[in-house]
């Protein structure tokens, strides 16, 4: 029975209450006094503010606001800060309160989006918002993670509900906000509404909190001795926590039946070479990785494992501190300073409560536990002070290791003053775009009062709104002389006193927000062009973000090319300096994208709030011939293979979403189905996830340790591709002669390097190269035997002299593809054909 079947006749406080509580009695779940009080206020129909440790129940207490909502018959939001949480959070709340009446909507998904509850990115709730004002259907916001407020680029999106939605009823959770009295009375004044303020530093799980002067290695093993465990290692890098979890192998964390126990989980999991072979070890070893540059499924898996409480110690970033689902115990900081993009610089009392709050688990624990390990340099000194006891002569002699260079030095005091401090008061983070003027104008009303109340009425100081008014009046004079906006001599029926010329989609600034322009930028394409089909995804992969691990992977292996080449020709290294600035990541279609898109922003001024990069990341691996592996292993990308494969899923949606059944040729349909295959052999979580989301009634999503998705060859159109690519990639080496390279993909088949050249030698003594343009590539080089268990292949060279008599034989093993989920051939014959 669902939470809905337990709705009140009449929304009295008191029956709405009781009505909850006996639900949540029900499920063995008894309120806390905070959840409580919070509850109570929430009924009454105040806005509440519940600042409560992590722990404490505040998804408890969204559901009953939830419930408050449905039972007045109001349409409630729940926004959070990241689409992984958004869809947590609604797959929950569908088991909660039926599928009929949850809704979802991210920028990139909208699932039943006219349900009574909807689950939301901050940014959707925002510019929904901004487009209706005070007669947006939106009776209650209870905005999670509301700390996020003080973020300088997301900040915006938790401010504007708050401005623009004085009718609903707000609570405002988080366990870091700090002194929030001034939101206490804004809120207040804005909805009319008393607000509650629900505080409590009493912890479920209360922490203790200790300064470590041992070794790492020593003090993970006493908290292991201990039962200390699962052990959370914070580091602030993603290079830092692998190298700490190889380092840790030392260790004996597990026994002997609790590795039998994690054999017998992990079962037939699919690990691919590189990370995953590490990954593979460690876990077995009861060692887990968790950063957000890992693969889904990995991530997954050292969550599953740690919640069978068979991960005693689990390395990773910093991330857990927004809702990562890893049972924790001990929470270990290895550092209490980071980089933040800019500098370095020691923790805020915010992030430091924000992660060590994640240690002890309500139900499981009685204590959580807090370990700040000293800089190394101060664990070494303090051993050797040991060491000569309490003669002062002795430890006057002694001389002291410093801090490394260019470190933020910090201590035991830096440790006791984040202990005791409270988090920092949240501060204003205001933005005004484009999509905020024409949300603004296109809703109805007197769009100048609108803005007036946006720019005077936010939580900015008088200087920062005098710079917000300026750029809002530059932003509308652009939309003016573009012709986008228009005056108007008298208010139209709607009291519009300035209007919009154009339609613009609900979400125009979310979805794709430049997917138009690429849209509009395909008939600038010649559709008979050997080119069109990856063209066609250059445009696309222009307006999609840039993944920045990538692109700089790609720079520096240009640079090295470069040079290379540079010191072969001669060059001096003065010049080759300054040459080398021009080098950068491969940009197809840069010129004639960037003049496009500088004639389009003039007609449609908006797309200036976003930023066209033309780059080459699913074209590159394409044009290369490379499986996800080997593309990995090239640009030595083993840390970042979950943000390369979210990049080539979002590359795979945004094509199949942008661009029209009319403007898809047989060979762009061959590439996208390749794509999306790639992306599901790789990971099927993303593209499975993304599928239940349009349908939640399809039952569970697969099991994280059965990560196995369907045969590779049950998708013929995408497996031909593979096919091809894997004899393209043997081309594109023999026509380097890389014999080296095709010993270490043949040499099980008895090609090894020695005897790739052996073959090829006579081919070179006859013709100077081997093709690797379009035509190499083109069907009329390549023919495919099909039977029932194996494809009989023959790739033919292109000659210089057009003979097409050379290439080379294999035969494709289908049972074994679909094991590995990628083409897997073995080489018969290489030579005259």
């Amino acid at each position: 029975m669902t939470l809905t079947a337990r709705l009140p006749a009449t929304p009295e406080p008191d029956d709405l209450f009781d009505a909850f509580a006996t639900w949540a009695g029900d499920q063995g779940l008894a309120l806390y006094p905070a959840q409580e009080e919070a509850l109570m206020e929430i009924v009454s129909g105040s806005n509440v503010i519940l600042s409560t440790p992590t722990g404490s129940g505040k998804s408890m207490v969204a559901v009953g606001a939830h419930f408050t909502a449905l039972a007045h018959g109001k349409r409630t939001f729940y926004t959070a800060p990241i689409k992984a949480l958004v869809s947590e959070k609604f797959f929950a709340l569908i088991e909660t309160f039926g599928a009929e009446n949850v809704g979802m909507m991210t920028g990139d998904s909208s699932v039943n989006g006219t349900a009574p509850i909807i689950c939301c990115t901050a940014e959707i709730l925002a510019n929904i918002a901004l487009r209706d004002g005070a007669d947006a259907d939106v009776g209650q916001v209870v905005m999670d993670e509301f700390h996020f407020y003080a973020e300088p680029d997301r900040g915006w999106a938790w401010q504007i509900p708050i401005i623009e939605l004085p009718r609903a009823q707000f609570i405002l959770m988080s366990a870091t906000l700090g002194d929030v009295s001034r939101f206490e009375t804004d809120l207040t004044r804005r909805t009319g509404r008393p607000t509650a303020v629900v505080t409590s530093a009493e912890r479920p799980v209360p922490l203790f909190y200790s300064f470590g002067l041992t070794p790492l290695t020593e003090a993970l093993d006493e908290l292991l001795s201990t039962n200390q465990s699962p052990i959370y290692v914070v580091h602030f890098t993603q290079a830092a926590a692998l190298e700490r979890a190889q380092a840790l192998m030392s260790i004996n964390v597990c026994t002997r039946a609790e590795k039998e126990r994690i054999a017998a989980l992990i079962g037939d999991f699919r690990f691919s070479s590189g990370f995953g072979k590490t990954l593979s070890r460690l876990v077995r070893h009861g060692i887990g990785v968790h950063h957000a540059g890992m693969l889904p499924k990995y991530r997954r898996l050292v969550e599953r494992l740690a919640q069978a409480g068979l991960m005693k110690i689990v390395c990773g970033t910093d991330t857990l501190g927004v809702g990562i689902n890893v049972p924790i115990r001990t929470v270990v900081f290895t550092s209490l300073s980071k980089y933040d993009g800019v500098k370095t610089r020691l923790l805020k009392a915010r992030e430091f409560h924000q992660i060590a709050g994640r240690a002890g688990r309500a139900g499981f624990d009685t204590l959580g536990t807090v370990l700040v390990q000293a800089p190394e340099h101060v664990i070494d000194n303090e051993r050797t002070l040991a060491k000569v006891g309490d003669d002062p002569k002795k430890r006057r002699k002694i001389v002291r290791k410093k801090p490394p260079e260019g470190m933020v030095s910090w201590g035991q005091p830096t440790f006791e003053r984040l202990v005791a401090a409270e988090p920092e008061p949240l501060t204003s983070s205001f933005q005004v775009s484009h999509s905020m003027l024409l949300n603004v104008i296109g809703r109805p009303g007197d769009a100048f009062a609108a803005m007036r109340h946006l720019l005077t009425d936010n939580h900015e100081d008088r200087p920062a709104q005098r710079k917000h008014i300026l750029r809002a009046i530059a932003i509308y004079r652009g939309l003016l002389a573009a012709g986008v906006v228009e005056k108007l001599d008298e208010p139209d029926e709607h009291g519009r006193t300035v209007r919009l010329t154009v339609d613009l989609q609900f979400d125009f600034a979310l979805n794709q927000p430049l997917s138009p322009f690429a849209l509009a930028a395909l008939d600038l394409l010649d559709r008979e062009s050997p080119s069109y089909p990856l063209d066609v995804l250059s445009i696309v992969e222009s307006t999609l973000d840039d993944p920045r691990q990538v692109l700089s992977a790609q720079q520096h292996k240009a640079r090295g090319e470069a040079v290379a080449a540079m010191k072969a020709e001669g060059i001096e290294y003065d010049q080759r300096m300054e040459l080398l600035e021009n080098v950068t990541h491969p940009k197809p279609l840069a010129e004639l994208l960037g003049a496009t898109f500088e004639t389009y922003r003039r007609g449609h001024p908006w797309v200036g709030d976003h930023q066209l990069s033309p780059k080459s990341v699913v074209r590159d691996m394409y044009e290369r011939a490379m499986t996800f592996t080997e593309y990995i292993s090239f640009y030595q990308l083993a840390r970042s293979e979950g943000l390369v494969l979210r990049y080539l899923a979002d590359a795979y949606r945004a094509v199949r979403q942008t661009v029209p059944d009319e403007a898809k040729t047989e060979e762009l349909g061959d590439l996208i189905e390749w794509l999306g295959e790639l992306v599901r052999q790789v990971d099927s979580s993303l593209l499975d996830e993304w599928a239940k989301l349009t349908n939640p009634d399809t039952g569970e999503l697969t099991s994280p340790l059965d990560e196995t998705p369907p045969g590779v060859t049950k998708n013929p159109r995408a497996f031909r591709v593979l096919v091809r690519n894997a004899l393209f990639h043997r081309v594109q080496l023999a026509a380097r002669r890389a014999y080296r390279e095709l010993g270490d993909l043949d040499a099980d088949s008895g090609w090894d390097a020695e005897a790739w050249a052996d073959a090829l030698e006579p081919y070179f003594e006859a013709h100077s190269q081997i093709g690797t343009g379009p035509d190499a590539r083109g069907p009329a080089l390549l023919i495919i035997e099909a039977e029932p268990e194996r494809w009989l292949v023959r790739q033919i060279f292109d000659d210089p002299a057009g003979d097409h008599d050379w290439g080379f034989t294999a035969e494709v093993d289908l049972a074994a593809s679909d094991e590995a989920g990628t083409a897997v051939l073995h080489i018969t014959e290489v030579g005259e054909l």
